[in-house]
């Protein structure tokens, strides 16, 4: 490396973490939902666990492939930020949030009728009951939830994603007296145990005051003057549309990776709670693991789109690898670290052996499942600030669907002939772990054509 080229990896760096670590913080709080969930109901009663891990891949289904297009918002708002159009960017915040508002109603509607995701997972009666409670109450989360994603586009897009970290980190400060409160109950104060539909009751609460505070805050902030948020707009067709045809790959991108990983629930709770719970343990583990990639994605897509809208395209696409080439570093560093400390760390979900002997097997799938993860993810964040989503969309498709659920299945289930034995849950694990890896390498593939192209077409304006 030359003396001249290391100020600029120090500088690049730099403004990737200050980007990144606020959304890190955030993301961890979000992500705490679920563990403060998974760990009082590991407490509770196994059935309710069991519920947990069918109940959250159902939502995560549904929420995460709605909130892809709702995200778009990022990558356009970021764009107009990088040319100094504050009120273009704003215009974006506001249209998404009339977009959240309209896939509400289908998102709602799935969530508050499960019956097809629990004939997936084919689940007994006694954690069916319990799967519909959770999701009722998640059903009438889902407005704010998504309006929120709305919300945290904008903010990361124009590089101000502290004020999204607050009010996440409060959120997790009021979620976890709620859940505990009504998973077990306080006779005392006439509050029965509701176990599994009390995490879904206080996750909706939750949602709705963060929703709220988000709202105040565009108001009464000075920050955002700038942006025209003070009045509303009217749904405008073509703003719209241009969220949709950015918005629709991307979330259908997302719903592929998310339920190639959330479907392995369905499919594992036909073997049983004790594997379940076990995948519920490893599951939870990926999803802490993914914030770092997460935010890391989040913040080198802002800033290659805040470049792109700036003009210079060509630290739009150094930038890129520079943050592809972080996430590989922490992957394999917290990998390693998963690896070794896999019984410790399992140690703290529970202290019933059998779940244990569940889990740990899973563990060390995961470690190398993470490095496929945290690359795939980030690439692909760099891709959509570029407006390239139809592509990555079917490499996820065939990557995830195919040789990570499809695979998994055989695995698992003894479907593959050169198998002796069917290999369970971990089956899953490791076909899992085989789609994300070449999802990772065909999308950095992708990226290099993305910047040969850039720079071919900067060469020929020259």
């Amino acid at each position: 490396m030359t003396a001249a080229a290391a100020p600029g990896l120090r500088q690049d760096l730099r403004h990737l973490f200050a980007l990144a670590w606020p959304v890190f913080v955030g993301q961890i709080a979000v992500l705490s939902f679920a563990t403060i969930d998974t760990l009082l109901l590991a407490r509770h009663d196994a059935r309710d666990l069991a519920a947990l891990a069918v109940g959250s891949a159902a939502y995560i289904s549904v929420f995460i492939g709605l909130m892809g297009v709702v995200i778009a918002v990022g990558p356009l708002a970021g764009r107009h930020f990088g040319a100094r159009d504050l009120p273009g960017a704003g215009a974006q915040l506001q249209q998404g949030f009339w977009l959240a508002l309209g896939l509400s109603v289908p998102g709602c509607v799935l969530l508050a009728f499960p019956q097809p995701f629990l004939a997936l997972a084919q689940a007994a009666p006694e954690v069916a009951q319990r799967v519909r409670g959770y999701m009722a109450a998640l059903a009438f989360a889902l407005p704010a939830a998504l309006a929120f994603a709305a919300f945290r586009g904008f903010n990361t897009a124009v590089s101000r994603p502290k004020a999204v970290m607050v009010l996440q980190v409060g959120a997790l400060l009021l979620k976890l007296p709620l859940s505990w409160l009504l998973v077990f109950g306080a006779p005392r104060l006439g509050v029965p145990a509701l176990g599994v539909t009390g995490c879904g009751i206080a996750t909706a609460l939750v949602m709705w005051l963060q929703a709220l505070a988000a709202l105040v805050l565009l108001r009464r902030d000075l920050f955002y003057v700038p942006f025209r948020l003070r009045r509303l707009q009217a749904p405008h067709g073509e703003s719209i549309r241009a969220l949709l045809r950015l918005g629709v790959p991307m979330g259908l991108s997302i719903v592929v990776e998310v339920t190639g990983f959330t479907f392995m629930a369905f499919f594992i709770s036909r073997l049983g709670t004790l594997p379940v719970a076990g995948h519920q343990i490893a599951a939870n583990l990926a999803g802490l693991l993914y914030m770092l990639p997460l935010a890391l994605g989040n913040a080198t897509g802002t800033l290659v789109a805040q470049r792109i809208g700036a003009g210079d395209h060509a630290g739009a696409g150094r930038i890129g690898w520079r943050g592809v080439q972080a996430a590989a570093l922490f992957a394999l560093a917290f990998g390693l670290g998963l690896f070794l400390l896999r019984h410790a760390i399992v140690g703290l979900y529970t202290h019933e052996a059998a779940v244990a002997a569940a889990a740990l097997p899973l563990l060390v799938c995961l470690a190398v499942f993470h490095l496929g993860d945290a690359v795939q993810a980030v690439v692909a964040s760099v891709l959509r600030a570029w407006h390239v989503a139809t592509l990555p969309m079917l490499i996820y498709a065939l990557a995830v669907w195919v040789l990570g659920l499809g695979g998994g299945y055989l695995l698992a289930f003894g479907g593959w002939p050169a198998l002796a034995e069917p290999q369970g849950a971990r089956g899953f694990w490791v076909a899992a772990a085989v789609g994300l890896t070449t999802a990772a390498v065909a999308l950095a593939l992708l990226l290099h054509r993305v910047n040969r192209r850039s720079a071919m077409q900067r060469a020929a304006a020259h």
